[in-house]
């Protein structure tokens, strides 16, 4: 497990200046399939690092980006989320880079999957005609034009939970998209689970976790292993 540097690579995409990331390794002898990780609004912390390593564990190259690179997420956040929402521009460009820097590591098979949470979830899911060859979106914010934007996608996992105030009805509207697409997916909405609910624990400063209880953002222990092991398993059929 190791920081990176792509500052040269992502030059080559019109990415951040600097870039930097995040790479987990599977024990053993490779190659292995490659996985870009899109992190939360919060940025490259401490629990993406760990989610990363679960998924190097599950026998995935794992390069989590960190979009916030060139200035942190005070400086980068508002520029992040207008870019998402214009769906071009320095993100999509980072993590172009991800996915080409995996392509050409002699350590991964050239099978690469890409996975996102909350703001990274929305990322994820804008990029799954991008290149990849199966993507997770969990807790990801959906487009107006859902048909349109998923026309072409590759294989998708998503998560999402009943209690999450933030996105009421878009596991539904998602699996009704990529049914009507035949896009091959698995979509579920966790009966008990709320926003962020695949985190360990809550990083947010105390000062605003009141307001987390009532969006619904939490860890749920009880649905998390279950989605883990979807994605995982989803990744294995798709990216093997």
């Amino acid at each position: 497990m190791a920081e990176i540097d792509l500052t040269q690579h992502a030059a080559q995409h019109g990415g951040s200046q600097p870039l930097r990331g995040y790479l987990a390794t599977p024990q053993g002898e490779g190659p292995w399939p490659g996985v870009v990780m899109i992190h939360e609004i919060m940025g490259l912390e401490p629990m993406i690092l760990r989610h990363a390593d679960r998924m190097a564990q599950a026998g995935y190259l794992t390069l989590a980006v960190d979009l916030f690179s060139a200035g942190g997420p005070r400086r980068c956040l508002v520029s992040t989320i207008r870019a998402l929402q214009r769906r071009e521009g320095r993100p999509f460009a980072d993590i172009e880079t991800a996915r080409t820097w995996l392509a050409a590591s002699p350590d991964c098979t050239g099978k690469i999957g890409v996975i996102g949470f909350c703001l990274g979830g929305a990322f994820a899911l804008l990029t799954t005609t991008t290149g990849f060859d199966a993507a997770s979106v969990n807790y990801g914010r959906l487009p107006r034009d859902l048909e349109a934007t998923l026309t072409g996608s590759c294989p998708i996992v998503a998560n999402y939970g009943a209690r999450d105030r933030t996105l009421r009805n878009a596991a539904a509207r998602l699996e009704s998209a990529l049914t009507t697409l035949d896009v091959p997916h698995d979509v579920k909405e966790y009966p008990t689970a709320g926003h962020a609910f695949l985190n360990d624990e809550v990083t947010t400063p105390l000062a605003l976790r009141p307001l987390l209880h009532i969006a619904g953002i939490a860890p749920d222990p009880e649905s998390a292993p279950h989605a883990w092991h979807r994605i995982t398993t989803f990744f294995s059929e798709h990216l093997t």
